[in-house]
């Protein structure tokens, strides 16, 4: 367990304290009651020091620790004469009682006033033991004292190392540490009241008179305590303010916030501290909370935001809690936040208020902000507001430096030190993927309509593009018609299917006045490390791929060597395919999906592939790009669809159902004719619409629009079965999938084949399948190649998974093969799915 997980365990915890320290109580107790003969007694002088303890219980320093204050008290003092004067168990009861009624006034929750109640009486039951084997208490000379000394420095040091484990249990061993460093200044106080202590002693012992002088002394002593308490808090904000100016001045951009929040809550002795920036032109609203024990900064606030609102509205602060004055309202909603306490002071530039900064909850059970505490606030804030001020200064002057003045997009040298960046910071098994747009026909747009519509194109262009990408990409300007995207991802493979999506939704088309114009896009491909390694070459390659790409106008290009080569033969490929499909030369090949439990087959998935006599074996990147096209993706997918439920027919026939599963290319879903095609196959092979699954990639149905949503609604009214393929590549979560009508979720197998050596891998299957569980969806892990691998996603409650564990894409006729050679021998029920004996 993290010992960030240790700070957030249950106060419950301290029981594990309290139940030992009530046990020495009532052992310590049974103790003396057999040891001494007269253990209780002297009832009206007991109710005296009672009451005097209870007075000098109220504590006149606080130590903070974290969340918790350790109080400073005056309660040795009568301490020492109860311990001289009354039997030892009188002393343990007058000595716990206050605490009961400290607890009680405070409110305190149970766990926490039995704490108290046992620390008391074990100290003071363990200090009457020592009292009772030391030589017995004969007169005011210096024996006595060093029997009392030493009986209530046992009393703190119980208190001390009590209260450090439970700091310990809640919150970890560095808070532990904490609170037992403050034991020289606590052990100190205590020597001190106990020398006063003994002092009230020896003026008793000498008249009874002497009374009315210490009362005036204790009274004289508190202050002092109270004026100690006063400097000190003083000395401490002083010296938290000048540390804040001078970190606020040598922080980075970046770390501002975090400086800022981090010791303006330690300032103040809060709980929370919160920055609230309202949007301003090109600044988006900045709402940043950091807590006390928590690492980073939050995104959210504790206190209600019509609090800040009246800050900002009236120019003035605004303080709601117990000693800072009380609004019936704005404290109802506070209240509701579970807040006790919050000053909300307003950021000034000028006589503009340019956003709050805020506290809430004065640390401790018992601390509360005062109306003492709002100046200094008050004074911190306007040291916040003028470094905040010139903060954004720098900041737009940087961003003239490195960003594009037409787009306000990142410009080449901004986008050139981010590809730098993101270069060294590449996490094994990424691509540092570059899609270069070049706007098609610009120049055109430029020579008939003048540049003033140019610049629309392209701030059309910029926006579409901003909108498209994925919020980790980087969108840049890099030329006069020329965009950049840059970011991480897992394949050279997944940056063609980004470029490829992203160039679909910005060719729509743009609408200028009473113009229409058709604007479309050629877009070349480059990754680190495969195409480069540093900057500059990558750059001059992507730009070669976006000439490239203008061959072939408005297509998506890769680079490679024989960039060139591969343009031309993927336009020989086009007639060849057409061929291909003519003349029945594509297959079909099946991979098994199998049960992780029982190792039963519940289904293939049908893969198309070509081997062409001219062309060798055609990759089906290839001729699946090609059919996009050339418009023969229709025709494709039919092939596959009719070979996979015609086997499917043939294996129910057979007695042994089995579902067959397509893939789609995001394309398919924009034609509103294909779900009428699809009830039209499965009618005519009489397959259960449930036995055949589709398969899309996360890409293509979570494309950030609603586009493919009603064809997913109408396949599903059909009643066949949707999976989302390749699950996690993209930047879509698991919420965005309740919107739409899917009934499964294929891990993709880059997660699924890290599992076993990654453990940031694991966590993420995990989390996808325990999520997709309670969403009511199935879960597909792809690329089971190991034992170990299907052990764990076994562990983890992966229901079906497929992979060259089980076996790899085969042709009908080796896959019978297969399927005999691994069937259980023991015959099988008729409508039961086949066991497998053996996995290879």
């Amino acid at each position: 367990m993290s010992s960030r997980d240790r700070r957030r365990r249950s106060t419950e915890h301290a029981w594990f304290v309290t139940a030992p320290l009530a046990l020495l109580a009532i052992a310590f107790s049974t103790a003396i009651a057999l040891l001494t003969d007269r253990p209780v007694g002297d009832w009206g002088l007991a109710l005296l020091l009672f009451l005097v303890m209870a007075g000098t219980s109220i504590p006149v320093l606080n130590v903070v620790v974290r969340r918790q204050a350790v109080g400073v008290t005056l309660t040795e003092v009568p301490l020492i004469v109860a311990l001289f004067f009354l039997p030892p168990l009188t002393v343990v009861l007058i000595y716990t009682l206050p605490h009961v009624a400290s607890s009680v006034w405070h409110r305190f929750s149970p766990t926490k006033l039995w704490f108290n109640v046992a620390k008391a009486a074990a100290a003071t039951s363990l200090a009457g033991l020592i009292l009772l084997a030391l030589p017995p208490l004969e007169g005011v000379g210096p024996g006595t004292w060093g029997s009392l000394f030493l009986a209530v420095v046992s009393i703190t040091l119980v208190s001390l190392v009590s209260v450090s484990c439970v700091h310990v249990l809640i919150q970890g061993w560095q808070v532990g540490r904490e609170a037992l460093r403050s034991t020289p200044s606590v052990l100190l106080t205590t020597s001190i009241n106990a020398s006063v202590g003994l002092l009230v002693l020896i003026a008793l012992k000498t008249t009874w008179w002497s009374v009315l002088l210490l009362a005036a002394l204790c009274v004289a002593l508190a202050q002092v305590y109270r004026s100690y308490s006063q400097f000190f808090r003083q000395h401490r904000t002083l010296t938290g303010m000048y540390d804040l100016a001078r970190l606020m001045t040598t922080s980075t951009e970046g770390a501002f916030a975090d400086v800022l929040l981090d010791r303006v809550r330690a300032i103040m002795q809060a709980e929370y501290a919160t920055l609230w920036l309202p949007a301003q032109g090109r600044h988006p609203e900045v709402l940043l909370t950091a807590r006390v024990d928590t690492s980073g900064l939050l995104d959210v606030a504790p206190t209600p935001a019509v609090l800040r609102e009246q800050a900002r509205e009236i120019g003035k602060t605004v303080a709601i809690g117990r000693l800072l004055g009380d609004e019936t309202e704005l404290r109802k909603q506070v209240s509701a936040k579970q807040v006790k306490d919050v000053i909300v002071v307003p950021l000034r530039s000028g006589q503009a208020v340019i956003g709050t900064l805020e506290v809430a909850n004065r640390l401790s059970d018992v601390g509360h902000l005062t109306s003492a505490d709002i100046p200094v606030f008050e004074t911190v804030a306007a040291h916040a507001a003028v470094a905040l001020e010139n903060s954004r200064l720098v900041d737009r002057l940087r961003h003239d430096a490195y960003h594009d003045s037409l787009t306000k997009l990142p410009n080449r040298r901004r986008v050139t030190g981010a590809l730098e960046e993101a270069v060294k910071i590449r996490a094994p098994g990424e691509v540092v993927a570059l899609l270069l747009f070049d706007v098609d026909r610009l120049r055109e747009v430029n020579e008939s309509l003048g540049h003033a519509a140019g610049d629309k194109v392209l701030l059309e262009v910029a926006e579409r593009l901003r909108s498209c990408a994925p919020s980790s990409a980087l969108v840049g300007r890099v030329g006069g018609d020329e965009f950049l995207v840059t970011l991480r991802l897992e394949s050279a493979d997944a940056a063609l299917e980004m470029a490829a999506r992203m160039r679909e939704q910005i060719r729509a088309e743009m609408v200028f006045d009473a113009l229409t114009l058709d604007v479309d896009t050629a877009v070349g491909v480059a990754v680190h490390p495969d195409h480069g390694s540093d900057p500059a070459m990558l750059l001059q390659r992507v730009d070669l791929a976006a000439t490239a790409a203008k061959s072939v106008p408005g297509s998506v290009q890769l680079f490679n060597a024989a960039l060139e080569s591969r343009s031309l033969r993927r336009l020989g490929l086009a007639g060849d395919l057409r061929r291909a499909l003519d003349d029945g030369e594509l297959e079909v090949y099946f991979q098994p999906k199998v049960t992780l439990r029982d190792r039963r087959l519940v289904g293939v998935e049908c893969l198309a592939r070509w081997d062409d006599p001219a062309h060798g074996t055609v990759s089906p990147e290839d001729f699946v790009a090609v059919a996009e096209h050339t418009g023969q993706l229709g025709r494709l997918t039919e092939f596959v669809l009719r070979e996979g439920l015609r086997r499917s027919r043939d294996w129910a026939h057979g007695g042994h159902p089995l579902s067959v599963a397509v893939n789609l290319s995001p394309r398919t879903l924009t034609d509103p004719h294909f779900p009428a095609r699809v009830g039209e196959l499965l009618d005519e092979y009489g397959v259960p619409p449930q036995r055949l699954t589709l398969e899309i990639r996360e890409s293509g149905v979570l494309d950030g629009t609603d586009r493919p949503i009603p064809t997913l609604r109408r396949l599903r009214d059909l009643g066949v079965r949707l999976s989302v393929d390749d699950f996690g590549t993209g930047d879509s979560s698991l919420a965005h999938l309740r919107r739409l009508p899917v009934h499964e979720v294929k891990v993709d197998r880059s997660f699924v084949q890290g599992m076993a050596t990654d453990p940031g891998d694991l966590a993420i299957v995990n989390a996808v399948v325990t999520l997709s569980q309670q969403f009511g969806l199935a879960v597909v892990a792809e690329g089971v190649e190991s034992e170990l691998t299907l052990e764990l996603l076994q562990d983890i409650g992966c229901e079906i998974g497929q992979g060259f564990l089980f076996s790899r894409p085969l042709p009908y006729e080796r896959l019978e093969a297969w399927f005999g050679a691994q069937a259980d021998p023991e015959a099988v029920p008729a409508g039961e799915l086949p066991r497998l004996r053996v996995v290879p």
